[in-house]
Parts: C-alpha cells; structure tokens; sequence
C-alpha cells in the first residue's frame, strides 16, 4: 500500500469497537484494533484523524490504496476524506473515540456514522493538531456549532480549577446539547438555530479581558471570520492567544469547502489588515 499523499506512513486500518448515539445528531464510534498500534494523541485538544471513505456503491473496502484509486477509478468512486476530532484515546487499550456529526441522510461520513456496527473497518489517517489550552491563562473563550463540540469538550476538561471558561455553541436543538465538563468556572451559553449572526451577537457582549484570554473558534466558516474579526479588530485579542478555523461552509460540499478555503484564509488575514494598527 502506498503512502498517503502527504507522505506520511500509510494509511491505519481499524474497527468499530462501539456504538453510542449521544444525541440525534451526533454518535459516537469507539474504533480499536492493532491498526492503532503506534498511534500517539493527547498533546493537543483538537487533534484529529482523517477517515477514508468509499461512497456509497463504490464497490471496495478497507484496506485500500487511495491513491491508486484515483488513478484507476471514476472519479465518483474515489475515496471521501472527512476529519474528525480525537475526543478520546486510550493507548493502553487502543482505544479511539471519535464523536461524528449527522445529518439525516446528507454527506458521505454521516449516514456512515449512523449505519456503523460492530466489526465494521475503516481506514484513517492522522492525527493531526495544533491547539491546546494555556493552563496559564485565567480565561479560555470557546465559539462554535455542533462540529465544534468535541474539541470544545476536550478542551474544557484541560482547563484547570481557577480558571475561567466562556463558552458560545450554536445547535439545532435543545436535544443536540451535550453536558459539558470543566473544573473551570463555566459559563455556558447555548444557542439554537442556523442564524450565524446570532453568534457573534452573543459574544459581542461577553466579558473579558483580551490579553488575559486565549479563544478558540472553530464551525462554519462565515461565522467563524465574522467572530475571528471581531476578537481581533474590536476587541484587541493578541493574535497568538486565538485560534480559528472554518470547518464547513453552509452550502458546499466537503471537497466544495477544500477549495474554497484557501480564499477564505486569505480573506480573513485581508480582514486584519484593512483594520490597520
């Protein structure tokens, strides 16, 4: 099997282990096996690991060579590549945990999740991460949607007593929340519906001290620059203490969103700019 394409080592090769719906919208796959055998996460929050999916009548299975796919294949039979974030890893037992947003029957990973049993394979990449709270910081400040929540969830539980936790999630519903854990003093604020405005208008009046505050702001990609100019611009956040990213773009496509967001990046650093000093 060929390496992945970023020439890495090649490709994991897992199982469903376990089960767990922990909302209508959100399950989560415990994935275990001897494919995990060397797989190291827990430095950062927000690491995550790539699964590669076939689509649906795609016609092969775990193992695979992605890469050999694309060659060989249709293009509407290559692989799906789809992140997730490492909510869990257990290294003495090799265990992965990973929580999967759903959407009905959209998207290739979702109704993958939602189908998922026991003994299933799936192929992975990863992980990856760059993101972890500074125990040295008094207050933390979290924004996202429910793509957000498990690195939110994740990062919570890092965050030690003394400390101060502001959190903004957007969810569909009150049945989409999940309980959130933290040692922190937590302030918890939820929100419900698509209105990406309605975030921003709930961190605007959230009180803070910027330079004594490290954020992390990550889910759909309008909201997330609307939020990231706003720390930044209006508020003075230091560049360093931020972290930010678009996740998915409401309207695209997985691989639509790939494309798109290198222009996104450059939008959002083009939002720094024009604020001047």
């Amino acid at each position: 099997m060929s390496p992945d394409e970023r020439g890495r080592r090649p490709p994991r090769v897992v199982h469903v282990a376990e089960v767990e719906w922990l909302t209508p919208g959100m399950v989560r796959l415990v994935l275990g096996g001897d494919g995990l055998e060397g797989f190291e996460a827990g430095e950062f929050t927000d690491h995550y690991v790539k699964l590669q999916l076939p689509p649906p009548g795609a016609g092969y299975a775990p193992p695979f060579d992605a890469v050999a796919l694309r060659e060989t294949e249709p293009r509407e039979h290559w692989p799906r590549t789809r992140t997730f974030t490492v909510r869990a890893w257990d290294a003495a037992e090799r265990r992965l945990t990973l929580d999967l947003v759903v959407h009905g029957d959209d998207g290739i990973a979702g109704p993958w999740a939602a189908r998922a049993e026991p003994g299933d394979p799936v192929q992975l990449v990863g992980p990856g991460g760059a993101y972890a709270p500074d125990p040295d910081v008094p207050t933390h400040l979290f924004v996202g949607d429910e793509s957000a929540l498990p690195a939110i969830a994740v990062s919570l539980e890092r965050i030690p007593a003394g400390s101060a936790a502001l959190v903004v999630i957007q969810v569909r519903s009150p049945r989409h929340a999940l309980e959130l854990q933290s040692a922190a003093k937590l302030e918890l604020n939820w929100l419900l519906g698509h209105d990406e405005d309605a975030v921003l208008d709930a961190v605007r009046p959230l009180d803070f001290v910027a330079g004594a505050t490290q954020a992390f702001v990550h889910g759909e990609a309008s909201m997330v620059r609307a939020v990231r100019r706003h720390l930044l611009v209006e508020r003075g956040l230091p560049l360093e203490r931020l972290s930010a990213s678009g996740y998915w773009k409401r309207g695209r496509t997985d691989e639509g969103w790939r494309q798109e967001k290198p222009e996104w990046k450059r939008l959002v650093e083009a939002d720094l700019a024009s604020a001047g000093p």
